[in-house]
Parts: C-alpha cells; sequence; structure tokens
C-alpha cells in the first residue's frame, strides 16, 4: 500500500516536496512513479525512478522544475517541485511499476491515496 501526502496550496512560483511511503516489504523491487489527475482531465504520467534510484524520466511539461528521488531504507519515494505553475494544480498520486522505464498510465499499479496540490495564480 502506498501513501502520499506532502500536496498543499501553494502561489505559482512557489515549491512542494511530496513524499510516498510503503508498507510493503518489496518497496526496493519495483520501479516508481507519481502521476497526476488534473480537474476533470485524465490521469497522466509525471516522473518516474527506477528500483535502485540510478535512473529517472519525467514528462516533458515537468522536465528541469521537478525531481523524482527514492530512499529505499526508509520505503519512501518523493517528489520536489519547484517552480509552480498553476497548471500543476491536481491530485498526485504514486504508483509501482514493473515496466522499466514506464510513462504510460496503464502500466502502473499499486496506487496509492493520492494527496492535492493546489498552485494560484
Amino acid at each position: 500500500q502506498l501513501q502520499a501526502s506532502g500536496g498543499g496550496l501553494v502561489q505559482a512560483g512557489g515549491s512542494l516536496r511530496l513524499s510516498c511511503t510503503s508498507s510493503g516489504r518489496t518497496f526496493s523491487s519495483y520501479a516508481l512513479g507519481w502521476l497526476r489527475q488534473p480537474p476533470g482531465k485524465e490521469r497522466e504520467f509525471v516522473a518516474g525512478i527506477a528500483w535502485g534510484g540510478d535512473s529517472t524520466y519525467y514528462a516533458d511539461s515537468v522536465k528541469g522544475r521537478f525531481t523524482i528521488s527514492r530512499d529505499n531504507a526508509k520505503n519512501t519515494v518523493y517528489l520536489q517541485m519547484n517552480s509552480l505553475k498553476p497548471e500543476d494544480t491536481a491530485v498526485y498520486y504514486c504508483a509501482a511499476t514493473v515496466v522499466v522505464g514506464a510513462k504510460t498510465v496503464k502500466d502502473f499499479g499499486a496506487w496509492g491515496q493520492g494527496t492535492q496540490v493546489t498552485v494560484s495564480s
């Protein structure tokens, strides 16, 4: 089970750090990702990280602004979000995948409860 936290209300240009913790014993065996669902839109991929943390990949819309990282000793994955824009407003979810480099929502499973991020202009 994955549980995301750290969302909130922030002004455009601000920063937030999301965390996602797993209670599972196989956390380090999976690649992980952050995905989001803007209001009235489909869920979309944001960032992913390989099981060892040595490879990361991002959606073009967040590249250079967001950074994904993980600490397998703490069963936690993070998403540092800088230079936030109103279009980043969404419910953010973490999820696991066995697909290397997955960027498609259907490739992710074990969805946790999301956390709301709202960016005001």
